[in-house]
């Protein structure tokens, strides 16, 4: 039980961390906006080739418990960790473009993606290309 929790965590871990330094990386060459918009397009992507491994090798938990854990992860450990000690300050939680949408796309696109490699698993026969 704890190996399942511990892989479930460390795929989390990993999405978050990768996310977090394309922030890094982005204010450091262009304005916080354009950060913000790369931001939120590589979430979607870098949660959903998380999700298709972690779906594909492990699938310990259904895809919108590993959503709902991969989001709620990137919000505690934003609110615990980010804003109160990188930040020093809540405000990024006034950000929609900043905080939510990344947050939502985390979830949509695990949940979907692995949504997708269930069925591939279960019903190979019903995808078609």
């Amino acid at each position: 039980m704890l190996k399942k929790i511990l892989i479930l965590a460390l795929f989390g871990l990993i999405g978050w961390g990768i996310c977090g330094g394309i922030i890094n990386v982005g204010r450091s060459l262009t304005t916080v906006e354009t950060t913000l918009i790369i931001h939120a397009i590589a979430v979607p992507i870098v949660f959903g080739i998380l999700s298709f491994f972690y779906h594909r090798f492990f699938h310990y938990t259904q895809p919108i418990q590993t959503g709902l854990i991969f989001m709620i992860m990137a919000m505690v450990l934003d609110a615990g960790i980010i804003a109160p000690f990188a930040e020093k300050s809540f405000v990024m939680f006034t950000s929609i473009l900043g905080t939510w949408i990344p947050f939502a796309l985390i979830f949509i696109a695990t949940y979907l993606v692995g949504l997708l490699v269930d069925q591939a698993i279960n019903h190979p026969h019903r995808i078609t290309a």
